[in-house]
């Protein structure tokens, strides 16, 4: 298990860091970084010898926060804005099909799973919808729309 990146590199956080209550003086769930911020690498260590994490100095920030590999990517590579985030409740803009068959109707409550930064094709997002038990879809930016209700679990 050999490090991506070496002190002093410059990365990107590719998602919202939040303190899960490691940080001191932030309340728990509190945003330490957005997603798209640079910050450069002050040390390398591991978690339970199996994750690398690295403890990226976000000067604008003004904050040392650790990142998993995983939560970076160099600061050369190309970087596609994102309006969603991993966990986020969406809702479907237009009905989705799976096979030619129109499985998902508009305004269906979905989660967002994973996405995938394309330069040609934008953002697209790996949704799981509410309707459409274990069949998650890769659904592009311009389908979704924000979930109304954000309290609603």
């Amino acid at each position: 298990m050999l490090p991506r990146w070496d002190y002093g590199d410059a990365v990107r956080v590719t998602r919202n860091v939040r303190n899960d209550g490691t940080f001191p003086g932030v309340p728990t769930g509190d945003l330490l970084v957005r997603r798209g911020r640079i910050g450069h690498v002050r040390d390398v260590g591991t978690f339970l010898q199996d994750q690398i994490i690295y403890s990226v100095h976000f000067l604008d920030e003004g904050r040392v926060v650790g990142c998993r590999e995983e939560e970076l990517v160099g600061v050369d590579q190309p970087w596609i804005e994102s309006r969603f985030e991993v966990r986020q409740r969406v809702r479907a803009l237009r009905p989705l099909a799976v096979g030619g068959e129109r499985r998902v109707p508009v305004g269906s409550r979905g989660e967002i799973l994973n996405l995938e930064r394309e330069e040609t094709g934008g953002v697209v997002y790996r949704t799981h919808f509410d309707c459409l038990a274990g069949i998650p879809l890769w659904v592009p930016e311009a389908a979704l729309g924000e979930w109304p209700r954000p309290d609603d679990a």
